[in-house]
């Protein structure tokens, strides 16, 4: 019978099961919609008659919980604000510039730190400033609305012991794998979930070839580090019941090194239960385990239940259970874990993200080994000679390249999941079929491989989607790529040209140094073969573009264009039109170039505005890449000169108005087609 299949629950585990999956709906009801709590009476009545008296308790203790952390809190009162107070984050990177949540005397605040403050979480801190925002949440946490900070001083460390050895773990960690870049950031998200250093196209790499769980810390990180405390103790004798207690007081000290995510909390609580379980002499199954901590951790943390961390690392733990017990050859053991993981998280990821990525077991059997190795090595260059760490590093870095590589896998939706998940079940049930199964799941994969790549015209442009921004990729045909600018957002740029399978450009040009041209570009390195960059920036300096030169490698050569250079790409031809002099506004000073074929030919204007329009005079194409996002900063007579059918707006969501409707108006009145990016996508223009 299915009911005793060894890889499921076995009976003595599911009244555990059954109370931690009420504790759960209902917290998760009850902060959805608040008058739930009142409905929740019914049930607890209904369970109370049925004879299952604990689970009513259950029921009713998470209502109240949830109710009581849901109770709105009084906003900071608007004005000059002071005191002294505990950071309860650590300084974190926002859009806008750093900031943390603050508790003070009366509540926590949001506060929008000064650009060169620096604290971590526990410390005492002094502050000075302007309340001016509302209440809300930042983390699962309320706090009483912002404060725009103009004074800011750490006037001492944390008076918990446990936060201060935890912040020592953390330092230690970030000063001995300084830089924090590369596969030494990776490593510091190995040992102690800390993901500064790591870029966010990389962070978007290892979530789309399923290797973001490696970075959130877990059991097996929960595991190693009692391991290394229960080594250290052998020499001086320690007995298991002693063992047990130094595992229940360090572990906090973990997770206040790790800063108490939730896949930690939720490793943490097991391991404690287990430890506690030994002390006390009883033994424990697993899902009891993990039953016990879900229902304790809903109790004392309701919003934990909405919480994505915590929900994938309650259903790989899951997941893991029964791919761990499902009876197959012990060759396949490992396979069936990281299948069993991924079926696990599998419903969450589309249901958080949309897509989940299809090969995620085959890339996790390949880098399990490298992290799980990559981390002990760090450990041991955290205590010994920096060496190991170094090395550790160093195959952290080969995570990153498999991630990179990886992440142009085909990802999929909900009828992919239940198409992989059907053929996963037809191949271990049905051994005869196995070779079969395979074969299709081959085909089916390199249909979604095929299936999600685009191909561009050739010769032709297309103007990318990427935000409010422009990226621009030009097809001279056979294989011929150029880039003109790289909007504001890498990830958005890499997907983009992952779309199109392009992995070389012979061609980049920067047309002028604000981020959202030149942010994107940063997502090239290490990705996309670049073979010779155009840029002109001088005498303006911007941070993204800044950093874009630093990272290009020093064999890709950077030239100042002139006036009338070509390129020849393919069936295409590049020209510079622009600029024509050095300009005070750095728009002006944008890189114009006119890309021709034998049949069309395209304007692409960087943001210039009036003063170097009027200059660029007797410009015409049949397709205009309208200048700064179709802002009212051009000359509109000048548009019109350029007698183009078709004109094509990069704009995405803004708060500058962009693009003008009188833009607009009159490219449609002079007789053109105008096509927006955040309305149509990647606009294509055939060249041919």
């Amino acid at each position: 019978m299915i009911s005793e299949h060894p890889a499921l629950p076995p009976p003595v585990s599911r009244p555990w099961l059954a109370c931690a999956g009420a504790a759960c709906a209902t917290a998760f009801v009850v902060s959805s919609w608040a008058p739930a709590l009142f409905l929740v009476a019914i049930p607890v009545l209904w369970l109370s008659l049925r004879g299952h008296a604990v689970v009513a308790m259950i029921v009713t203790a998470t209502g109240l919980a949830v109710w009581g952390a849901s109770a709105p809190v009084d906003p900071v009162p608007p004005g000059p604000i002071s005191g002294q107070g505990m950071m309860a984050t650590d300084v974190l990177s926002g859009r806008y510039g750093p900031y943390a949540l603050i508790a003070l005397e009366d509540g926590a605040i949001l506060a929008d730190l000064p650009p060169d403050a620096v604290a971590a979480r526990g410390d005492l801190v002094r502050l000075d400033g302007l309340a001016t925002g509302e209440p809300g949440t930042v983390g699962g946490r309320q706090h009483r609305g912002t404060v725009r900070v103009r004074q800011f001083e750490v006037i001492g460390g944390p008076t918990s012991p446990i936060m201060s050895l935890g912040n020592a773990i953390r330092e230690r960690v970030a000063t001995r794998l300084t830089p924090l870049v590369g596969g030494r950031a990776l490593l510091a998200g190995f040992l102690v979930g800390n993901t500064d250093g790591i870029a966010a196209i990389d962070e978007e790499a290892m979530r789309r070839s399923g290797l973001s769980h490696f970075t959130a810390v877990s059991g097996s990180n929960v595991a190693l580090f009692l391991a290394v405390v229960f080594i250290a103790l052998g020499p001086i004798g320690v007995g298991p019941r002693r063992r047990a207690v130094i595992g229940l007081l360090v572990l906090p000290v973990f997770a206040a090194a790790t800063r108490f995510e939730p896949s930690v909390l939720r490793a943490s609580v097991m391991a404690g239960i287990g430890l506690a379980g030994r002390l006390v002499g009883v033994s424990l199954e697993a899902w009891q385990i993990l039953s016990a901590a879900v229902i304790g951790l809903v109790l004392l943390e309701p919003e934990l239940v909405t919480n994505p961390g915590f929900q994938l690392s309650v259903a790989a733990a899951a997941g893991v259970m029964v791919g761990a017990r499902w009876p197959v050859d012990r060759r396949l053991r490992t396979l069936t874990v990281a299948i069993g993981a991924q079926v696990g998280v599998a419903p969450l990821l589309i249901a958080h993200f949309g897509l989940m990525p299809l090969l995620s077991p085959l890339v996790n059997l390949a880098a399990a080994p490298m992290v799980a190795l990559s981390t002990v090595l760090g450990v041991v260059g955290m205590v010994g000679p920096g060496q190991f760490a170094t090395a550790g590093a160093w195959l952290a870095g080969l995570v990153l390249w498999l991630a990179r590589f990886a992440s142009g896998w085909p990802q999929i939706g909900w009828l992919g999941l239940l198409t992989s998940a059907s053929l996963v079940l037809l191949f271990f049930v049905l051994p005869r079929l196995r070779g079969g199964v395979a074969v299709t799941a081959g085909l089916l994969a390199a249909v979604l491989i095929l299936g999600q790549s685009e191909q561009p015209p050739s010769p032709g442009v297309v103007v990318l989607d990427v935000g409010q921004g422009d990226a621009i990729l030009v097809s001279g045909g056979g294989g011929h790529y150029a880039l003109v600018d790289g909007g504001p957002d890498p990830v958005r740029l890499i997907s983009a040209l992952r779309r199109y399978r392009v992995n070389r450009l012979e061609l980049v040009i920067l047309t002028h140094v604000h981020a959202d041209h030149a942010a994107g570009l940063t997502g090239l390195i290490g990705r996309v073969s670049v073979g010779e960059v155009w840029a002109d920036p001088e005498p303006h300096r911007a941070a993204a573009a800044d950093e874009f030169f630093r990272l290009l490698a020093v064999d890709v050569p950077v030239e100042r264009p002139s006036v009338g250079q070509q390129w020849a790409l393919g069936e295409l031809t590049l020209t510079v039109e622009g600029p024509l002099r050095r300009y005070a506004s750095p728009n002006d000073q944008s890189i114009v170039v006119m890309v021709e074929s034998a049949a069309r030919s395209m304007l692409l204007s960087g943001d210039i505005e009036e003063i170097a329009q009027r200059e660029l005079v007797g410009l015409r194409a049949d397709v205009l890449k309208v200048p700064h996002h179709g802002a009212r900063t051009s000359d509109l007579d000048w548009l019109v000169g350029v007698g183009s059918d078709l004109a094509v707006i990069p704009v995405g969501p803004n708060d500058f108005g962009h693009p003008s409707d009188m833009v607009i108006e009159t490219l449609e009145d002079s007789g053109g087609v105008v096509h927006r990016t955040d309305v149509t996508g990647d606009v294509v223009v055939p060249m041919g």
